[in-house]
Formats: structure tokens, C-alpha cells, sequence
């Protein structure tokens, strides 16, 4: 008997339906989709930029996880663009925009949303690493090639080739497979085999040491000499985690790939945690609920639950009445990963671990549904970018705010970070604490990294043993350093007595200026200081610094303003306690919220619920509709705490002149 071959795309394709072009001027979309009218392409019409996988699919819109997702596709867009139903209704198979596509969360759902609703081909000028990705997961066309356009509505058949073109080795082949389980199907049957990785001994950085360590070679073999960016292999992670978000459907994947029986690899470095949703149900709109939207999401909970019971994973949980035990980027750093690790998860803040010197990156549902049982997550050896701080910051000033200067460079705005690993490095980097470093790595993906990392050192060092109880031995086993003729793609150095405190004005993390350059009082009606980027012990202590003050000085949150402070974990939360912050942020007038991502993605109390309110905001992505309908500044712990008393957003330094020497949480 003969056993049939895996199946792959023809050699040419047909592209038959309409263009839909995302236009910077929305009545042009509107035209598209509600008057039906058909749009030739013209290089001088603004396209729409940096259209974020919140807009693509809403955070209440990934509580579904099957066909249904191409009903809502794009109803998260600015200006209220789009409709539900009128991209899937409207016979469009290929969709145009501009810079940075599928930008922000690595939420599958957003491509899978597009799919659903007809599409087969994403157009753009630059494409995000993880959408992109994704996109090649599950046999969704991508392409920067803007001359397909003509050609595709001339009625030509495209050859497949030029959507393999400039690809590595691996992920030609998945988009010839169309798509990953289908590849790996193939790889499994040994119809198809990875590339042999060649690259003889060369000078490498930290990421590629750390690749080469984990590349999968064979069975029982795991390991070369060396790599060098562009190389393309499957590496084996040490921990793979998901959340509630997106753990069902990767479960669905999985089993659809595997059969009902399927079984974890090796659960034990498998976790899972409920921390996005935790309190859902206190925010979301009376409509939504009639809808059925909070059943589908506590669904997603007991879903999760049911799988990791089933499977032996380790799950962080949470209840709505004490919140969650831990966001899992937080508890990533604080249980689980170590120096020299590789860490993937369903989740683009994933990065946040490269604070311990580990080389952690987001993935998306059909990665992780093949990691389960694989262990393994293909990779192409990036670029390094590395920023050299030197100098000492004032004290007013924050690891946000030098993250929103770097991220505001042009470098950043014209995405040449896009897919590279952000190395931070220097001697100003020295004395700072595991948190406030974590803060540089964690938004990394921000500029389209691919990561971020920061070679461990002797602060790691004594971070890990107090945290964890590990000997040194056990955690220097890990260590890794760049060679000091390594490769970079860049180099860039920060002035940290330079930085001023900054904003990053609404719609992108990347629209960052001081704050001495906002050319009016910008007047706020929340403040908010959480989430995984602002709710760690360092951004506690900042809090507590500014608040301190003002209490002292008889001063409460402005008449007007509601600030809210959200810890990350529950041991952050008892850090607070233990510390006397609680009486403080309380006595100054704060909403404190128990542990759980929340407001950061419109899921808990801290959300805008009107498109005419304003926040100041500790997180770390301001996309439109990212967290609720209203408008997010970005800016540091200092800043949110000073702005909830002043009323406006301003620079803290007028609390700080009488801070307290040990404030830093090292």
C-alpha cells in the first residue's frame, strides 16, 4: 500500500475578488465597503499605518476561536471603519495597507479573522514579525510587493514563487505546504527535512549563542557549532507557556492535528495561566453580555482548566474575587525562567524574560499547538540591534522613558527594527534593578523586535538567588556573553543624563516626545499603573515615591481624575503590603486592583469607556481601541502618579526632590 504524500499549493495561483484598500482616509474605506465601489491603485493615496492586531480583532472578539472571527474582522479599526460582516460579505480577496501591519499582540486570531472572512492574500509595506508569521501558520498570503496588485487584477495567475521569494529555507516551505501543520506533517513523514545548519566557528552575540545551543539537529541530538542570522532550524525551548486567551484555541489545533488522545512532550516545562480575563465581567458593556460574550469568555477558563488537568500542566490561576495569581510575564521572571533559556509564549510581552539573559519571544496558537509536542519552534537566526547605555538618568526619570525615546528614533519609526533582537547593554545599564530593566525588554516588541535580551550579570545574579534559592553554580551554568567582535546590524548609544520624561502621544508607543514638548496641558481623566510593564515591584516603589509626597504635602488624586494601581502578581501585591504602600496609595486616593492584565486589553477597571476620556498610562502599547474607546498617553510610574494628583500630565520631578535614598528594589 501506498501512503499519500502531503499534499502542497499549486505553482501558480488565481486571485479571484475584489482589493480592499485600507486607506489613511477612513470615508474611503467606508466607500469600499458600504457603497460597494472598486478602487484602482495609486501610489499617492495615503494608506493606513501601523494597523495593530487589536484592530484586527478586538479583544472580545477573540473569545471566538473558529470561523466566526471572519464575521468581525476589522471591526476594531479606527474611526469605526469597519462593520461586522461587510469584509466577509464583500468579496475581497486580497487587502492593502501600509507601514507595520498586524503590529502589537501575536493574538492568531487577527490573520485567522482575515481568512475567515474571504482573504487570501495581506499586502503591505512592512509586515510585523509574529503577524506575519502567524500568516505563513495557517496559509495566509503576504507580500510587500506592490506591483502584484495590477497583476492580480488583470486576472493573472501568480507564480507561487513570489510569495516564497527572500523567505529562509523553512518558511518557503511551510507557505508551500500551506501552512505549518501541513509542513510539519510532512517533516514528521519525512517527506521534507529542515536544512542542515552549515555556519562554521564565528565571533556571536548573546541570541546566537543561545540559538546554537538549543538547534535541533536530530533525534537525540540537539546543538551546533555555530549560527549566523538568516540561518533557518528548529531550536528546542526549555518553557513554553499560554493564557486563557488563546490556550483553547491551540487546544482545538492540536487535537485536530493529533487526535483527541494527544498528549503534552514533556508538561513539566508547560504552564498556563488565567490572567487576561480575570475580571472581564466587572467591565464588559451590558450589550456584549447579551450578546453571550462573558459566558464565551469565562468558557475560554474552564477550558484551559479542563486541558491542563488533563494534560498535567501547571496553571496559574485566578478568581475574580482575589484576581490572578500572577500575570504570566511577571511570574515568568519571578518562578520560571533562567539565564541561557530558550522561552516561548502565546503572548508578544513574552520578551519581558530576556531580562535574565534568556532568548524569550511570542508565538502564536499553531507554533504553540506543534510545541506541545514537538518541544521545538522553528527559527531564523535574527539580527541584533544593540543600544549602549551609558551615563547616569536623573532621578526623575525611568527605564519607560528610555524606552520611549528609543522606540521614537527614526530607526524605530521606519521599522528597521522590525523582526531584529534589541540588546541592551552598557554601563548605565549597571546599576538598575531586574525590574526597570525588564521594562527595556519587555517593549522590545513594541519596535516590531523580535525580542529583547540583556546579558546577565551580577545583579541577575543575586536577583535569582534571593528569588529563587538557586545556588550560584546552578544560575552562572547559564550565563552568556556576546563575543567583543560579535555582529551587530546596529549600534546606538543613549545619553542616559539626556533623557527627559517623556509621553508617547495616542495611536503608537512609537509617537514618543518629552513631555516640555506637548505644546498644551493635555487634561486627564484616568491614570492608570499596571499591567505587566507597570505593575512590578521597581514601578511599586515609583508609585509610592510620588504618592508619599504628596500625601505629606496634604494633596489627593485630582477632583475628576481616577487613578488606578494594579499589581502584577500576588507576590508583588504582598511586596506592597509588607512596605506600607498600601496606606499610602490608599490615602491618596487610589482604586487598587488585584492582580491580572485588565485594563491594558479593555478587560478590567482602568479602561476608557468613552471615546472623549483620557488617560496617562504605566502599560505598554496605546493602539486605538487597545484599552477601550478613548485616548492613551504613555509615560513612566512617576509620571502616572504625579499626573493623577496634578489633574494633567507633568513631569514628576516636584515630588521626587525629597525621595527617599532606598527606594530601588534591586
Amino acid at each position: 500500500m501506498t501512503l499519500e504524500k502531503t499534499a502542497k499549493r499549486p505553482g501558480r495561483l488565481k486571485f479571484e475578488g475584489r482589493v480592499l484598500y485600507l486607506t489613511e482616509d477612513v470615508s474611503l474605506v467606508r466607500r469600499q465597503l458600504e457603497a460597494g465601489e472598486n478602487f484602482e491603485y495609486e501610489p499617492g493615496r495615503a494608506l493606513m499605518n501601523n494597523i495593530s492586531t487589536d484592530e484586527i480583532t478586538p479583544g472580545w472578539v477573540c473569545f471566538y476561536y473558529d470561523e466566526t472571527l471572519g464575521e468581525y474582522v476589522y471591526v476594531g479599526m479606527r474611526e469605526g471603519a469597519v462593520k461586522k460582516d461587510e469584509v466577509k460579505n464583500g468579496g475581497f480577496a486580497v487587502v492593502v495597507s501600509g507601514l507595520s501591519k498586524g503590529c502589537g499582540s501575536s493574538r492568531e486570531t487577527a490573520p485567522f479573522a482575515e481568512k475567515a472572512a474571504g482573504l487570501q492574500l495581506v499586502i503591505a509595506k512592512t509586515i510585523e514579525k509574529i503577524y506575519g508569521q502567524n500568516c505563513q501558520n495557517i496559509g495566509l498570503l503576504t507580500s510587500t510587493d506592490f506591483g502584484l496588485i495590477e497583476r492580480i487584477k488583470s486576472g493573472e495567475e501568480i507564480p507561487l514563487e513570489e510569495f516564497t521569494r527572500g523567505l529562509d529555507p523553512i518558511s518557503k516551505q511551510i507557505v508551500e505546504y500551506g501552512g505549518l501543520f501541513n509542513y510539519n506533517k510532512a517533516r514528521l513523514a519525512g517527506e521534507v527535512t529542515p536544512p542542515a545548519v552549515e555556519t562554521k566557528g564565528r565571533p556571536m552575540n548573546i541570541v546566537e549563542k543561545i540559538v546554537a545551543r538549543h538547534a535541533f539537529v536530530r533525534a537525540g541530538r540537539v546543538g551546533v557549532e555555530a549560527v549566523k542570522p538568516g540561518d533557518a532550524l528548529f531550536a528546542v525551548a526549555d518553557v513554553r507557556f499560554s493564557h486563557e486567551y488563546v490556550t483553547p484555541m491551540a487546544e482545538s489545533l492540536f487535537k485536530q492535528a493529533l487526535g483527541m488522545d494527544a498528549r503534552v512532550t514533556e508538561a513539566e516545562s508547560v504552564y498556563a495561566f488565567r490572567d487576561h480575563l480575570t475580571f472581564i465581567g466587572r467591565v464588559m458593556p451590558e450589550e456584549k453580555k447579551r450578546m453571550g460574550l462573558l459566558d464565551r469568555a469565562n468558557g475560554l477558563a474552564t477550558t484551559q482548566q479542563s486541558f491542563t488537568e488533563q494534560q498535567g500542566i501547571r496553571l496559574y490561576g485566578g478568581t475574580e474575587e482575589r484576581g490572578s495569581e500572577a500575570i504570566c510575564h511577571n511570574a515568568v521572571v519571578e518562578d520560571i525562567a533562567l539565564p541561557g533559556q530558550l522561552v516561548i509564549g502565546t503572548d508578544s510581552h513574552t520578551c519581558m524574560a530576556g531580562v535574565l539573559g534568556c532568548f524569550a519571544f511570542g508565538v502564536g496558537s499553531t507554533d504553540m499547538a506543534n510545541a506541545w509536542y514537538t518541544k521545538d519552534i522553528r527559527v531564523k537566526v535574527p539580527e541584533v540591534v544593540r543600544f549602549v547605555l551609558k551615563g547616569e538618568k536623573r532621578p526623575d526619570v525611568s527605564a519607560k522613558d528610555v524606552m520611549l525615546v528609543i522606540l521614537a528614533t527614526d530607526y524605530m519609526k521606519q521599522g528597521k527594527g522590525i523582526g531584529q533582537v534589541l540588546e541592551f547593554a552598557g554601563e548605565g545599564l549597571r546599576g538598575w534593578n531586574i525590574d526597570e530593566r525588564a521594562t527595556l525588554t519587555n517593549m522590545a516588541v513594541e519596535a516590531g523586535g523580535f525580542t529583547g535580551i540583556i546579558e546577565p550579570d551580577e545583579v541577575t545574579l543575586e536577583y535569582l538567588k534571593r528569588t529563587r534559592g538557586l545556588s550560584e553554580e546552578e544560575i552562572r551554568g547559564g550565563f552568556l556573553k556576546s563575543d567583543p567582535d560579535a555582529e551587530y546590524a546596529a549600534s546606538f548609544e543613549i545619553d542616559l543624563s539626556e533623557v527627559r520624561p517623556m509621553v508617547a502621544t495616542p495611536g503608537d508607543p512609537r509617537n514618543g516626545l518629552p513631555i516640555s514638548d506637548l505644546n498644551e496641558p493635555v487634561k486627564i481623566d484616568i491614570a492608570y499603573g499596571g499591567s505587566c510593564t507597570g505593575g512590578k515591584m521597581a514601578d511599586m516603589d515609583m508609585y509610592a515615591a510620588v504618592l508619599r509626597r504628596a500625601v505629606e504635602r496634604g494633596q489627593r488624586v485630582a477632583p475628576g481624575v481616577h487613578l488606578y494601581l494594579q499589581f502584577g502578581s500576588q507576590k508583588i501585591k504582598e511586596y506592597a503590603r509588607a512596605r506600607g504602600y498600601i496606606e499610602i496609595f490608599e490615602r491618596a486616593g487610589a482604586e487598587l486592583i488585584d492582580p491580572s492584565c485588565g485594563a491594558c486589553i479593555n478587560a478590567g477597571p482602568g479602561a476608557s469607556k468613552s471615546p472623549d476620556q483620557v488617560t496617562v498610562s504605566a502599560q505598554n502599547r496605546n493602539f486605538p481601541g487597545r484599552s477601550g474607546p478613548g485616548k492613551v498617553y504613555l509615560a513612566s510610574p512617576y509620571v502616572v502618579a504625579a499626573s493623577a494628583i496634578a489633574g494633567h500630565i507633568v513631569e514628576p520631578d516636584e515630588f521626587l526632590q525629597a525621595r527617599e535614598e532606598e527606594l530601588a528594589f534591586a
